[in-house]
């Protein structure tokens, strides 16, 4: 037998070969419905989101127009003698988020890695229910739990923390006497701290349902890879399984940062309401954006219900900003793209 040899061409030079055909799947009604259906709906989830942004919009026209730029650096609310901003509303609103923030993340984040890395089968489906189920309480269960329940613990937390660290400004208070333990207490109440705490167990699950879903999404063989060379569990969760997911763990971080700055039910049972900017978090007295509109609202003028609309304009914007950011984050982490294993 002889063997035939061909010269096998590069693409470019071959001469009259058919190219391969694409491949293209037919559609069939029900495929064609789905993709309709499902496109329908992202439009309309756009444009609703696009009318509430028109309508603000508008409705905060007349107030904008008469305060202009000052309304970012006015910490007086006065609307119908002219005065109005929330410079002092905001901070105090990015304080309550980044104190819940700070109080969650940690929680959060271990929660996630017990769930994915170390419970065993029969406890995970336990832990990733009664999860789930925190994110389902209404809002203002928690603002009764922490007024009525949360308050009165955290305040021992809260003189504990401005005797030993009330040298540090942000955890210092006017009035307080750390030495005395019979001090008056109601400084420390209805403050930032407080309020902080309770949107914290709020944001909580949020942060944990991101986590758990991108940790959960790390490749076996790089665990297993992991374990092979030698590594210990813990060992395995720093090399592979936080790198893979820290995209995870920013959007899920963001995501909570953006429920907490909306947050406004459970805020507004907390707090005692103040208009002076004050970063002592541990402090008497405490506002946000939010409960703001919800104080005022039922006895605004026209022309208040405009600076309303307006402080809720900003908040809009806001929120809207953290959580596109957010998730870009989940969505690049889900790639594995950031995995150092």
């Amino acid at each position: 037998m002889t063997a035939e040899l061909r010269t096998v061409l590069p693409p470019q030079e071959r001469v009259g070969e058919p190219e391969p055909r694409p491949f293209a799947g037919r559609q069939g009604r029900s495929d064609k419905v789905f993709t309709r259906v499902t496109f329908l709906s992202g439009v309309a989830v756009l444009a609703i989101m696009g009318a509430v942004g028109f309508f603000l919009t508008l409705e905060s026209t007349d107030a904008l127009g008469r305060v202009g730029f000052s309304f970012l650096t006015t910490s007086v609310w006065e609307p119908d003698r002219g005065e109005f901003g929330i410079k002092a509303v905001l901070t105090f609103t990015v304080l309550i988020a980044l104190v819940a923030v700070a109080i969650a993340f940690p929680i959060s984040m271990a929660t996630a890695l017990f769930i994915v890395e170390i419970a065993p089968r029969r406890v995970k489906s336990w832990l990733v229910s009664l999860v789930d189920l925190m994110a389902a309480v209404p809002s203002v269960v928690y603002g009764l739990w922490g007024a009525f329940l949360m308050q009165g613990q955290v305040i021992g937390l809260s003189r504990w923390i401005n005797t030993w660290f009330g040298w540090i400004p942000l955890f210092s208070v006017d009035g307080a006497d750390p030495g005395n333990p019979l001090s008056n207490a109601t400084v420390y109440t209805a403050s930032t701290f407080v309020a902080g705490v309770v949107v914290a167990m709020m944001v909580m699950p949020i942060q944990c349902v991101v986590m758990r879903e991108v940790f959960s999404q790390v490749p076996p063989g790089e665990r297993e890879g992991a374990f092979a060379l030698g590594a210990t569990r813990w060992g395995m969760i720093r090399v592979v399984t936080l790198p893979f997911g820290r995209g995870g763990i920013i959007g899920g971080t963001m995501l909570g940062l953006g429920r907490a700055l909306g947050e406004t039910i459970a805020v507004y049972m907390i707090i005692s309401s103040r208009f002076d900017i004050s970063f002592h978090v541990l402090e008497s007295g405490s506002n946000s954006v939010s409960a703001l509109i919800a104080l005022r609202y039922a006895e605004a003028s026209d022309f208040g219900l405009s600076a309303l609309f307006s402080a809720g304009l900003s908040l809009f914007l806001i929120t809207l900003v953290v959580n596109f950011t957010a998730s870009w984050f989940v969505a690049r982490s889900r790639s594995g793209a950031d995995s150092e294993a």
